[in-house]
């Protein structure tokens, strides 16, 4: 994510950003950031995976974010910048091909994580727009399409409404986020509470002993059946790292960042694990709920009495829109970071005269989720949702995995630190990391994550390979000359 850094009309001046974050405003963002659409999108391919364990999952991809938080606790008390897992990287090795990478990397996942949300935006808009206006549930004005073709349609509609919002040059604001924050978890708490009473009245479809039955339909075994679930879950659990990004604006992050980042991370595992303990009470274990995702489900069958699943879908839409947008906001300002560091065509680095927003670098990340979304959805046999998450989560498990490493090298300096994580932490988060990158942690069906990412970081190669060509001609060189203020909104 990306924030202003100063008054754009004063060349080369970077102002202190304005510490306005507290304790309480840092926690809703943390919390909002992780929530997103990761519970969404997740929850019923992780019930497939193992049955009604699927608590046991968020727990351990928990423990595994939680375990690279404290190294990215570290990190960002130690560098106070807002460039992220480029910025360590970069200080910790100083190879601007592998801060390059690390970077675009960061990129791709902000691409396939809007995607994500916007195939869950798609499906849930649809089923809340049939359920309004239909002629056999709703109202009875006009039938609404919710079909692959439909979901598709919309979904690359909602992608080109948001990057109309972010040529607007609309920055983040913290303020909205809470707004954003307490809708989705209102949302969430919906779910839980439906969970709840439905198991207290004995009209829930599902059964509540079912929380300790495993179910492996891949024949995988229990430990590697756990381990792709733990993969799958860990879409839900990112977001965490994105709030280094909001360092400079909080008030003394030495002494509230650690505390906050922890207890986000706490809350967001506890309010997943009793969603899962909600559908596992309202539905079988062998529920399709087809393209809309599960949680829509518990709420028309563990309250038929009550109109709220005509309301739930569109809480949801506000929920997943809210990461979707920061998503792409993110990536824009990267790629805008990165071409005004001489590392991406210097094309990619053009704003808005009037609005001062990247509009090249929307187009380009715009571009490139459009065209995923198209790819990934005509790609027969395989869940478009679970193939762009898990995308998700493998990028920014390698991403991850070279965080923990960079503070195992850097904690050999003597650079002042505010937080210091023990020396067994990071190694146990990149081991663990990368393992659950590796190919055992997924099915034969979720390979194509390692296609998508692929393609996407080739392309992100190709591109500095250009660049390289075109520096080395005008006598410049293609490397970072200010790795601090990469992510910084110079335009909007």
């Amino acid at each position: 994510m990306a924030h202003a850094t100063g008054d754009p009309d004063a060349a080369g001046k970077r102002d202190e950003l304005k510490r306005v974050l507290g304790p309480g405003l840092l926690l809703f963002f943390i919390v909002g950031d992780i929530l997103g659409a990761g519970v969404y999108a997740v929850t019923g391919s992780m019930i497939e995976n193992v049955g009604g364990m699927a608590w046991l999952p968020f727990i351990l991809a928990f423990v595994v974010a939680t375990l690279t938080a404290f190294s990215y606790l570290e990190l960002v008390t130690k560098y106070p910048q807002a460039a992220g897992a480029a910025l360590y990287a970069h200080k910790a090795f100083g190879i601007h091909i592998v801060t390059f990478m690390v970077a675009f990397a960061v990129i791709c996942s902000g691409i396939t994580s809007a995607s994500t949300s916007s195939n869950v935006v798609a499906g849930n808009l649809l089923a809340g727009l049939h359920e309004t206006f239909s002629d056999a549930d709703g109202v009875g004005w006009f039938d609404i399409p919710t079909g692959d073709t439909a979901q598709l349609v919309v979904a690359l509609l909602f992608m080109s409404l948001l990057a109309v919002i972010n040529l607007r040059g609309v920055g983040e604001s913290v303020k909205l986020n809470v707004v954003l924050t307490l809708i989705e978890m209102t949302a969430l708490a919906v779910v839980i509470v439906i969970g709840l009473v439905a198991v207290g009245a004995g009209s829930a479809e599902g059964d509540i002993g079912n929380l300790v039955v495993f179910d492996d339909p891949n024949e995988k075994g229990w430990f590697l059946a756990v381990t792709v679930a733990t993969a799958i879950a860990f879409f839900a659990m990112v977001g965490f790292e994105d709030s280094v990004n909001m360092v400079e604006e909080t008030k003394q992050p030495e002494r509230i960042f650690p505390k906050m980042m922890l207890t986000g991370l706490g809350v967001t595992c506890l309010i997943y694990i009793l969603v899962v303990v909600a559908v596992i009470a309202v539905l079988p274990l062998d529920y399709d709920s087809g393209s809309e995702g599960i949680l829509l489900h518990v709420v028309r069958l563990g309250a038929p009495g009550l109109p709220i699943d005509e309301i739930f879908p569109y809480l949801t839409v506000f929920a997943v829109a809210n990461t979707a947008l920061i998503n792409m906001l993110m990536a824009s300002r990267l790629i805008y970071g990165l071409a005004k560091q001489q590392v991406l065509p210097g094309v990619l680095g053009s704003v808005l005269p009037g609005r001062r927003s990247p509009w090249a670098a929307i187009v380009f990340t715009t571009s490139m989720t459009l065209a995923l979304i198209v790819v990934v959805n005509q790609m027969s046999g395989n869940s478009v949702v679970g193939a762009l998450s898990g995308t998700t989560g493998l990028l920014l498990l390698c991403v991850f995995a070279v965080v923990n490493i960079a503070c195992l090298v850097l904690k050999r300096r003597a650079d002042k630190t505010f937080f210091r994580a023990p020396v067994w932490v990071p190694v146990v988060a990149a081991v663990l990391c990368l393992f659950l990158a590796g190919p055992w942690a997924r099915t034969q069906e979720q390979m194509i994550q390692y296609r998508i990412a692929g393609v996407m970081l080739a392309v992100g190669i190709v591109l500095w390979a250009i660049t390289f060509v075109i520096n080395k001609r005008s006598g410049l060189d293609t490397k970072f000359s200010d790795i601090d203020h990469l992510a910084a909104d110079e335009g909007a």
